[in-house]
This record gives C-alpha cells, structure tokens and sequence, in this order.
C-alpha cells in the first residue's frame, strides 16, 4: 500500500511543478491577448524581421534534452528576471510616449509583469527546494532612450512579447521534464498532476 504513495521528499519537490506548471498555463491566454492587442495598438505586422532587435532572452536552445535539470531551471529563472525588467521599461514607454492615454492597456501590461514576477518567485523556490544553487541575477536597464526612436520602442516591445510567448511555451516543457525526472528517480508512477499537465 506505501509503496503507491509519492515519497514526502518526491510530493514536495513535485508539488512546486505542478504550480508552475499550472502558472504558465494561466498565463499564456493573457500574453497572447495583450500581443494581439500590442500589435493592433502599434500598428505592427507579427511577420516583421525582429533578427535586428537584440537584449531580449530567446526560448531556442540546440540539444535541448541534453540540458541539466539545475541548467534547465536556471536558463528559465534567468530569462523571467529580464523578462520583468523588459516589461517594466515597455510599460514606461508605453505611458509617457506610445499609449499615454490608454489606461487599460498599461493595466494589462502591468497583470503580465506581475504574473512574470510570481512565476520567477516560485522558479527561485523550487530550485531552493531541490538544493540547486540559484544563478546569479544581472539587473541591468536594457533600454537607451537616447538611441531608440518610437518605431523602435514599438518594434522592440513586440519582440518582447514574442519571445516571452514562446518562453511560456518552453518553460511548460522544461517543467513536465522536471516533473518526469522526479517521479522517475522515486517512484516509477506518473500522478495524477503530471497526467494532467501532459493532456497538452
């Protein structure tokens, strides 16, 4: 009978996944309505060459499964980290120059930049509870006013949203992996929250 029970140790570091799991898939219907509404706003084309835009954490990564579990936790604390500095500065730009006016767009910006916060809060925790030193966090504004002209502020912020769209969508896969590899080192079942974060 025990032995169809997650370990304490399994439960607690599985338990963490399956939050963030369900985070991120809460989160991305809210990204993807604001870069719907970002584009209309802007009056830009998802089709545009964002090759020229730099500073902004891509999701890609060559020998994805060969990545440790510590690395893989640690690339996706280190692009949220910079995904709230990049989501503030737009939301700056957003209220003194591109939308001054627009009050529920700043708002939806900000329910996204506080909804990064807490998955990077709660990727900070369960890289903690798995013992795995957390990396280390460069805070640097990204953004020179002085050099980026409007066209530029609104192109950059859609390559923001793009890449943290497709960031959600690797974290998901990053974590059910996670997830996997601790069910597989304790007890060789599947719960049933990693059942249902694998439905998609």
């Amino acid at each position: 009978m025990a032995s169809s029970e997650r370990s304490p140790v399994t439960s607690q570091h599985h338990d963490p996944c399956c939050r963030t799991i369900h985070l991120l898939r809460k989160m991305r219907p809210d990204i993807n309505r604001l870069l719907k509404s970002y584009v209309e706003k802007q009056t830009l084309d998802k089709n545009f060459n964002f090759d020229s835009v730099d500073g902004v954490p891509t999701a890609d990564t060559e020998h994805w499964s060969e990545i440790s579990e510590a690395e893989r936790l640690g690339d996706n604390l280190k692009a949220y980290w910079a995904f709230q500095i990049l989501l503030t500065e737009i939301l700056e730009e957003q209220r003194s120059t591109l939308t001054p006016g627009d009050a529920a767009f700043h708002e939806s910006i900000n329910s996204v930049v506080a909804q990064v916060t807490a998955l990077a809060y709660q990727l900070e925790q369960l890289m903690l509870t798995m013992k795995h030193s957390l990396p280390a966090r460069e805070v640097k504004n990204t953004r020179n006013t002085g050099e980026k002209g409007l066209f530029e502020k609104k192109v950059r912020g859609m390559k923001v949203l793009l890449e943290l769209d497709r960031w959600i969508v690797r974290s998901i896969r990053d974590l059910k992996k996670v997830s996997r590899s601790i069910e597989e080192g304790a007890i060789p079942r599947v719960s049933h929250c990693l059942a249902q974060a694998q439905k998609n």
